[in-house]
Protein backbone atom coordinates (compact mmCIF):
# COMPACT_ATOMS: atom_id res chain seq x y z
CA UNK A 1 0.00 0.00 0.00
CA UNK A 2 1.60 3.27 -1.17
CA UNK A 3 0.87 6.79 -0.03
CA UNK A 4 -0.09 8.18 -3.61
CA UNK A 5 -2.91 5.37 -3.68
CA UNK A 6 -4.45 6.44 -0.60
CA UNK A 7 -4.21 10.47 -1.66
CA UNK A 8 -5.24 9.25 -5.02
CA UNK A 9 -7.93 7.60 -3.47
CA UNK A 10 -9.51 10.30 -1.31
CA UNK A 11 -9.36 12.96 -4.92
CA UNK A 12 -11.56 10.41 -6.42
CA UNK A 13 -13.89 9.94 -3.40
CA UNK A 14 -13.73 14.26 -3.41
CA UNK A 15 -14.55 14.61 -6.69
CA UNK A 16 -16.92 12.01 -7.90
CA UNK A 17 -15.00 11.51 -10.77
CA UNK A 18 -11.47 9.61 -12.51
CA UNK A 19 -11.45 12.17 -14.81
CA UNK A 20 -11.84 15.14 -12.13
CA UNK A 21 -9.43 13.80 -9.69
CA UNK A 22 -6.47 12.87 -12.51
CA UNK A 23 -6.98 16.54 -13.27
CA UNK A 24 -6.35 17.91 -9.78
CA UNK A 25 -3.45 15.67 -9.35
CA UNK A 26 -1.85 16.73 -12.55
CA UNK A 27 -2.02 12.98 -13.63
CA UNK A 28 -3.64 11.17 -16.65
CA UNK A 29 -6.37 9.07 -15.70
CA UNK A 30 -5.04 5.32 -16.92
CA UNK A 31 -2.20 5.58 -13.98
CA UNK A 32 -5.22 6.60 -11.89
CA UNK A 33 -7.42 3.60 -12.48
CA UNK A 34 -4.28 0.91 -12.22
CA UNK A 35 -3.34 2.28 -8.54
CA UNK A 36 -6.80 2.60 -7.29
CA UNK A 37 -6.84 -1.43 -8.71
CA UNK A 38 -4.33 -2.23 -6.87
CA UNK A 39 -5.65 -0.83 -4.20
CA UNK A 40 -8.36 -2.88 -3.97
CA UNK A 41 -6.60 -5.78 -4.44
CA UNK A 42 -4.24 -5.16 -1.38
CA UNK A 43 -7.20 -4.63 0.75
CA UNK A 44 -9.28 -7.18 -0.89
CA UNK A 45 -12.47 -4.72 -1.07
CA UNK A 46 -14.13 -3.14 -3.21
CA UNK A 47 -13.93 0.86 -2.51
CA UNK A 48 -15.28 2.51 -5.93
CA UNK A 49 -18.07 1.75 -7.76
CA UNK A 50 -19.24 3.45 -11.17
CA UNK A 51 -22.75 4.60 -11.47
CA UNK A 52 -24.77 6.80 -14.43
CA UNK A 53 -23.78 9.48 -11.52
CA UNK A 54 -19.83 8.82 -11.54
CA UNK A 55 -18.04 7.14 -9.50
CA UNK A 56 -19.54 6.14 -5.45
CA UNK A 57 -18.18 5.05 -2.78
CA UNK A 58 -19.38 1.92 -1.71
CA UNK A 59 -20.23 1.20 2.08
CA UNK A 60 -16.95 0.13 2.80
CA UNK A 61 -15.31 2.40 0.63
CA UNK A 62 -17.01 5.38 3.18
CA UNK A 63 -15.95 3.72 6.27
CA UNK A 64 -12.23 3.92 4.59
CA UNK A 65 -12.33 7.16 3.39
CA UNK A 66 -13.00 8.45 7.11
CA UNK A 67 -9.96 6.60 8.35
CA UNK A 68 -7.68 7.70 5.66
CA UNK A 69 -8.43 10.98 5.60
CA UNK A 70 -7.55 11.49 9.65
CA UNK A 71 -4.35 9.10 8.70
CA UNK A 72 -3.57 11.48 5.92
CA UNK A 73 -4.16 14.31 8.28
CA UNK A 74 -2.12 13.23 11.43
CA UNK A 75 0.54 12.81 8.39
CA UNK A 76 0.43 16.16 7.68
CA UNK A 77 0.64 17.17 11.31
CA UNK A 78 3.68 15.14 12.23
CA UNK A 79 5.45 16.79 9.01
CA UNK A 80 4.45 20.24 9.94
CA UNK A 81 5.61 19.70 13.53
CA UNK A 82 9.08 17.89 11.80
CA UNK A 83 9.54 20.91 10.47
CA UNK A 84 8.90 23.16 13.03
CA UNK A 85 11.17 21.05 15.47
CA UNK A 86 13.99 21.36 13.09
CA UNK A 87 14.09 25.20 12.85
CA UNK A 88 13.37 26.16 16.15
CA UNK A 89 9.73 26.93 16.19
CA UNK A 90 8.14 23.52 18.50
CA UNK A 91 9.17 21.69 21.19
CA UNK A 92 10.71 21.99 24.51
CA UNK A 93 13.73 23.85 25.98
CA UNK A 94 15.28 23.60 29.33
CA UNK A 95 17.17 27.14 30.50
CA UNK A 96 18.79 27.70 33.69
CA UNK A 97 19.24 31.02 34.62
CA UNK A 98 21.08 32.39 37.89
CA UNK A 99 18.62 34.44 40.08
CA UNK A 100 19.90 38.37 39.02
CA UNK A 101 18.69 37.98 35.52
CA UNK A 102 15.27 37.17 36.72
CA UNK A 103 15.69 40.93 37.94
CA UNK A 104 16.56 41.82 34.80
CA UNK A 105 17.04 40.58 31.17
CA UNK A 106 14.91 37.10 31.46
CA UNK A 107 11.58 38.78 32.16
CA UNK A 108 11.95 40.90 28.82
CA UNK A 109 13.43 37.97 26.41
CA UNK A 110 10.78 35.27 27.68
CA UNK A 111 7.80 37.62 26.72
CA UNK A 112 9.76 38.58 23.17
CA UNK A 113 10.11 34.89 22.43
CA UNK A 114 6.87 33.58 23.62
CA UNK A 115 5.11 36.08 21.09
CA UNK A 116 7.53 34.70 18.33
CA UNK A 117 7.97 31.02 19.10
CA UNK A 118 4.02 29.92 20.96
CA UNK A 119 4.54 26.79 20.59
CA UNK A 120 8.04 26.41 22.44
CA UNK A 121 8.03 24.80 25.69
CA UNK A 122 10.31 26.81 28.33
CA UNK A 123 11.45 25.15 31.06
CA UNK A 124 13.00 27.32 33.70
CA UNK A 125 14.99 25.77 36.31
CA UNK A 126 16.74 28.97 39.01
CA UNK A 127 20.35 27.80 39.64
CA UNK A 128 23.83 28.72 40.27
CA UNK A 129 26.48 28.93 37.42
CA UNK A 130 28.48 25.90 38.79
CA UNK A 131 25.11 23.89 38.87
CA UNK A 132 24.03 24.60 35.45
CA UNK A 133 27.25 23.61 34.82
CA UNK A 134 27.03 20.08 36.06
CA UNK A 135 23.55 20.23 34.49
CA UNK A 136 24.76 21.32 31.14
CA UNK A 137 27.79 18.58 30.88
CA UNK A 138 24.56 15.83 31.90
CA UNK A 139 22.66 17.33 28.97
CA UNK A 140 19.93 18.43 31.39
CA UNK A 141 19.69 21.85 30.20
CA UNK A 142 19.86 22.99 26.99
CA UNK A 143 21.11 26.18 27.56
CA UNK A 144 22.86 28.74 30.98
CA UNK A 145 22.12 31.82 31.88
CA UNK A 146 25.64 32.64 34.36
CA UNK A 147 27.97 34.81 36.04
CA UNK A 148 31.43 34.74 34.14
CA UNK A 149 34.47 33.75 34.73
CA UNK A 150 33.56 30.52 33.09
CA UNK A 151 36.29 28.70 31.23
CA UNK A 152 35.08 24.75 31.09
CA UNK A 153 36.23 22.38 28.09
CA UNK A 154 33.67 21.31 26.08
CA UNK A 155 31.00 24.62 27.17
CA UNK A 156 30.93 27.89 25.45
CA UNK A 157 30.61 30.98 27.46
CA UNK A 158 29.57 34.42 25.86
CA UNK A 159 29.12 37.45 27.15
CA UNK A 160 25.72 38.64 27.89
CA UNK A 161 25.84 42.12 29.32
CA UNK A 162 28.14 44.22 32.29
CA UNK A 163 26.16 44.83 35.01
CA UNK A 164 27.37 47.53 37.64
CA UNK A 165 27.59 46.82 40.90
CA UNK A 166 25.64 48.98 43.79
CA UNK A 167 25.64 49.27 47.53
CA UNK A 168 22.28 47.49 49.04
CA UNK A 169 22.32 48.53 53.34
CA UNK A 170 19.78 48.71 55.18
CA UNK A 171 17.36 51.49 55.49
CA UNK A 172 18.11 52.88 58.71
CA UNK A 173 22.22 52.47 57.74
CA UNK A 174 23.69 56.35 59.11
CA UNK A 175 25.91 55.84 55.42
CA UNK A 176 22.39 56.57 53.29
CA UNK A 177 21.88 59.57 54.79
CA UNK A 178 21.83 62.43 52.32
CA UNK A 179 21.52 61.52 48.58
CA UNK A 180 23.84 60.59 45.79
CA UNK A 181 26.82 57.97 45.46
CA UNK A 182 28.24 56.05 48.79
CA UNK A 183 32.13 55.96 49.45
CA UNK A 184 33.53 52.45 49.80
CA UNK A 185 35.81 53.52 52.35
CA UNK A 186 32.98 54.53 55.08
CA UNK A 187 32.00 50.86 54.44
CA UNK A 188 35.73 49.80 56.24
CA UNK A 189 34.32 48.01 59.52
CA UNK A 190 30.81 47.13 58.17
CA UNK A 191 29.60 43.52 58.07
CA UNK A 192 29.58 41.90 54.43
CA UNK A 193 27.19 39.54 52.66
CA UNK A 194 28.40 37.75 49.89
CA UNK A 195 27.98 34.43 48.17
CA UNK A 196 30.21 31.65 48.90
CA UNK A 197 33.04 31.63 46.40
CA UNK A 198 32.68 27.95 45.40
CA UNK A 199 29.48 28.74 43.51
CA UNK A 200 29.76 32.35 43.10
CA UNK A 201 33.62 33.26 42.15
CA UNK A 202 32.97 36.50 40.00
CA UNK A 203 30.83 38.51 42.51
CA UNK A 204 33.12 37.24 45.52
CA UNK A 205 36.36 38.45 43.94
CA UNK A 206 35.13 41.37 42.73
CA UNK A 207 33.63 42.43 45.99
CA UNK A 208 37.04 41.62 47.76
CA UNK A 209 39.08 43.12 45.19
CA UNK A 210 36.26 46.60 44.78
CA UNK A 211 37.21 46.64 49.20
CA UNK A 212 41.19 46.36 48.95
CA UNK A 213 41.21 48.89 46.21
CA UNK A 214 39.51 51.03 49.12
CA UNK A 215 42.49 50.34 51.44
CA UNK A 216 40.34 47.28 53.65
CA UNK A 217 39.49 43.72 53.57
CA UNK A 218 35.66 43.08 53.81
CA UNK A 219 34.47 41.99 57.32
CA UNK A 220 32.34 38.77 55.91
CA UNK A 221 30.14 37.71 58.16
CA UNK A 222 27.04 35.76 56.39
CA UNK A 223 27.44 33.83 52.89
CA UNK A 224 24.23 33.12 51.21
CA UNK A 225 24.01 31.04 47.96
CA UNK A 226 20.86 33.21 46.45
CA UNK A 227 20.53 36.79 45.80
CA UNK A 228 16.76 37.10 47.38
CA UNK A 229 18.54 35.32 50.38
CA UNK A 230 21.12 38.41 50.30
CA UNK A 231 18.74 40.83 49.97
CA UNK A 232 17.02 39.50 52.85
CA UNK A 233 19.51 39.28 55.00
CA UNK A 234 20.37 42.89 54.49
CA UNK A 235 16.90 43.71 55.29
CA UNK A 236 17.00 42.31 58.02
CA UNK A 237 19.81 44.35 59.60
CA UNK A 238 22.30 41.39 58.97
CA UNK A 239 25.22 43.55 56.91
CA UNK A 240 25.63 45.05 53.49
CA UNK A 241 26.07 43.75 50.29
CA UNK A 242 27.71 44.91 46.89
CA UNK A 243 25.12 43.70 44.03
CA UNK A 244 24.17 43.76 40.60
CA UNK A 245 21.98 46.84 39.60
CA UNK A 246 19.65 45.10 38.67
CA UNK A 247 18.79 43.67 41.80
CA UNK A 248 16.92 47.12 42.54
CA UNK A 249 14.24 45.33 40.99
CA UNK A 250 13.49 43.18 43.60
CA UNK A 251 11.22 45.58 46.03
CA UNK A 252 12.44 44.77 49.52
CA UNK A 253 11.30 46.59 52.45
CA UNK A 254 13.99 47.88 54.51
CA UNK A 255 16.11 47.71 51.97
CA UNK A 256 17.98 50.70 50.09
CA UNK A 257 20.20 50.69 47.13
CA UNK A 258 23.43 53.39 46.00
CA UNK A 259 25.97 53.54 43.28
CA UNK A 260 28.81 53.72 44.77
CA UNK A 261 31.38 56.39 44.21
CA UNK A 262 34.12 56.89 41.25
CA UNK A 263 34.15 54.32 38.25
CA UNK A 264 31.55 52.12 38.47
CA UNK A 265 32.71 48.23 38.87
CA UNK A 266 30.75 45.84 36.80
CA UNK A 267 29.69 41.70 36.81
CA UNK A 268 29.70 40.05 33.41
CA UNK A 269 26.35 38.05 32.59
CA UNK A 270 26.69 35.52 29.68
CA UNK A 271 25.36 32.33 27.95
CA UNK A 272 26.39 28.74 28.51
CA UNK A 273 25.87 26.25 26.38
CA UNK A 274 27.74 22.55 24.91
CA UNK A 275 30.01 24.25 22.73
CA UNK A 276 29.67 20.65 20.27
CA UNK A 277 25.57 20.49 19.95
CA UNK A 278 23.02 22.17 17.11
CA UNK A 279 19.76 23.29 18.61
CA UNK A 280 17.88 25.41 16.37
CA UNK A 281 15.46 26.43 19.80
CA UNK A 282 17.99 27.41 21.59
CA UNK A 283 19.81 29.75 18.85
CA UNK A 284 16.49 31.47 18.88
CA UNK A 285 16.77 32.16 22.40
CA UNK A 286 19.89 33.40 22.66
CA UNK A 287 19.20 35.63 19.51
CA UNK A 288 16.40 36.84 21.74
CA UNK A 289 18.58 37.14 24.73
CA UNK A 290 20.74 39.31 22.83
CA UNK A 291 18.54 41.51 21.21
CA UNK A 292 17.04 42.20 24.87
CA UNK A 293 20.31 42.83 26.24
CA UNK A 294 20.72 45.52 23.47
CA UNK A 295 17.48 47.02 24.49
CA UNK A 296 18.75 47.49 28.22
CA UNK A 297 21.80 48.54 27.51
CA UNK A 298 20.08 51.71 25.56
CA UNK A 299 20.16 54.62 27.82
Amino acid sequence: MELRQLRYFVAIAEQGSFSRAAERLHVSQPPLSTQIKALEDEIGVQLLARSNRGVVLTTAGAAFLEDIRSLLGQLEHAVERTRSIENGDAGTLSIGFVSIADFGILPPTLKSFRTRYPQVDVQLHELTTDAQIRELRAAELDLGIGLAPVDEPGLTFTSLQHEPLMLAAPTTHPILRGEGAVDLRALAKEPFIVPPRNIGPGLYDLTLSLCQAAGFAPRITQHARQMQTVIGLVSCGMGVALVPASLRNLKRSGVQYRPLLGQPATIELGILHATQTTNPMRDNFIQTLREAAQRLAQP
